[in-house]
């Protein structure tokens, strides 16, 4: 009886998807954002204190967003102040150009074709290539009673010979490369590819070494990139929803 009353004064636990703003928890980092208004010229203190190179300073100064691990050492670093994490969860995008873009792109959804296909029903295998486990954490973390992903029709499932497509997370390892090419082969067509977290996209920290690839686009094709270190589950369901058509334009 105890249980019973716990859940009735907790209410509904589901966390609704019909606002821009949803809540968040306070220490939440979402977009960088770069004033170049405020950079004073000839200073590299941020791009000197990335660790991973995400800060390009060629041009008009931005953030790569496919390789950003948002750790803030940038925001201590820049004397100027002139660098800022939002609350903006919204950051898939279709291509890894897009993620190198500052402004936010509109990520279009999947072609007509696939959408019939996979628009009311997905089902994804997640292949964890060499990750931390961190966004492993938050994709098992989507299908509590919170984000309950279950209810897009979107699923995780054991086998790849089951699956609309792959979740890959982590550089893509030397160990793990062969598994990743393997589990692809094994999915029917048509079939997708999304990489979830910066080491997936980028190799981030990893990239360059001998025994971590530089993320999962140089193994396999990838339909939609989700940033993040790891990328915090509204991130990861805003960038599904969007490449499902379930998001567009604002509307729900």
């Amino acid at each position: 009886m105890s249980l019973i009353r716990i859940r009735l004064r907790q209410g509904h636990r589901t966390l609704p998807l019909d606002s821009d703003v949803p809540q968040l928890p306070e220490g939440f980092r979402g977009r960088p954002r770069i004033d170049p208004a405020r950079c004073a010229d000839g200073c590299r203190d941020c791009a000197d204190s990335c660790p991973t190179a995400a800060i390009r300073l060629d041009g008009v100064p931005r953030i790569d967003l496919g390789r950003c691990v948002f750790c803030q050492d940038c925001v201590e670093a820049c004397p100027q102040g002139a660098i800022e994490y939002t609350r903006d969860h919204r950051l898939s995008a279709r291509t890894r150009e897009d993620l190198e873009n500052p402004e936010r792109v509109r990520l279009a959804a999947l072609d007509e074709r696939m959408l019939r296909m996979f628009g009311r029903s997905l089902r994804l295998r997640h292949v964890s290539a060499g990750d931390c486990s961190a966004c492993g954490a938050e994709l098992q973390a989507l299908g509590n009673v919170v984000f309950d992903l279950a209810r897009f029709g979107v699923q995780f499932v054991a086998s790849p010979r089951h699956a609309d497509g792959l979740v890959v997370t982590g550089p893509v390892s030397a160990n793990m490369r062969l598994a990743l090419e393997k589990t692809w082969a094994a999915v029917p067509e048509p079939k997708i590819v999304i990489a979830v977290g910066a080491c997936a996209i980028s190799g981030s920290p990893f990239a360059g070494s001998p025994s971590a690839g530089d993320g999962a686009s140089g193994v396999v094709p990838v339909d939609l990139f989700v940033p993040g270190c790891p990328p915090h589950p509204l991130t990861v369901l805003d960038g599904l929803l969007r490449l499902l058509g379930r998001i567009e334009d604002g509307r729900r």
